[in-house]
């Protein structure tokens, strides 16, 4: 597999963050990532579309209890092991993939390349307006009374006579769909399986994200 596997997206873990110094003493902030073992379940040439569909599993398990009769038996089917996680990519065209074979991405990156980093922001729960959108709040004195960290009026009068749709208010702040582009790969660890990357991605340690190579790779 060379570069025919551009579009594939791999399922990995966000280990945590760390710090590297370079020879002129200034800190580079690291997040380290641990890559799935994977294995392909499936692919199908599809006649009708620009792309064909790959289907890989991550992160192996022996512990059946929580995953659903119907995919354990799509595993013994094709005599794979059990794997808990699931991901389809778009690959391109005149692409050749083996079920039950191994994709690494070691093999297709190195130090100084580029990927895209997809993952799920931490959750804050319900967020006042200066936490959630900058506001800078109320006056501290001249008649502002207990209300100084609030976001003032929302409407109108009569006429319009209603909140408008995406008016900046405080609500629920995190767990969104959050994407970093163009993040440096820094250190390749295939020995742990695993890689650093300059600067940080969302989520919290322990999370999954999502990798897949930048556009411009």
């Amino acid at each position: 597999m060379e570069l025919e596997v551009k579009m594939l997206e791999i399922i990995a873990k966000k280990v945590g963050m760390s710090h590297k110094f370079k020879d002129n003493g200034t800190s580079l902030p690291l997040t380290f990532i641990k890559i799935y073992e994977n294995k392909i379940i499936d692919f199908s040439i599809n006649n009708t579309k620009e792309f064909d569909s790959l289907t890989i599993g991550f992160e192996k398990t022996e512990n059946l209890k929580r995953i659903n009769n119907s995919v354990v038996g799509l595993y013994k089917k094709k005599s794979l092991p059990v794997f808990k996680k699931i991901k389809t990519s778009k690959v391109k065209k005149g692409s050749s993939f083996e079920v039950g074979s191994e994709i690494s991405l070691f093999e297709m990156l190195k130090e100084g390349d580029k990927i895209d980093i997809s993952g799920i922001t931490s959750g804050k729960g319900f967020a006042g307006v200066m936490k959630r959108w900058n506001f800078r709040g109320l006056e501290a004195s001249h008649g502002v009374s207990v209300s100084h960290r609030s976001h003032g009026s929302t409407g109108q009068r009569q006429d319009p006579g209603k909140v408008f749709k995406g008016k900046k208010m405080a609500g629920h702040m995190g767990v969104d769909k959050v994407t970093v582009k163009n993040l440096e790969i820094v250190i390749i660890d295939k020995e742990n399986s695993l890689i650093a990357v300059k600067g940080c991605i969302p989520g919290h340690s322990g999370s999954d994200i999502l990798i897949k190579t930048a556009k411009n790779f």
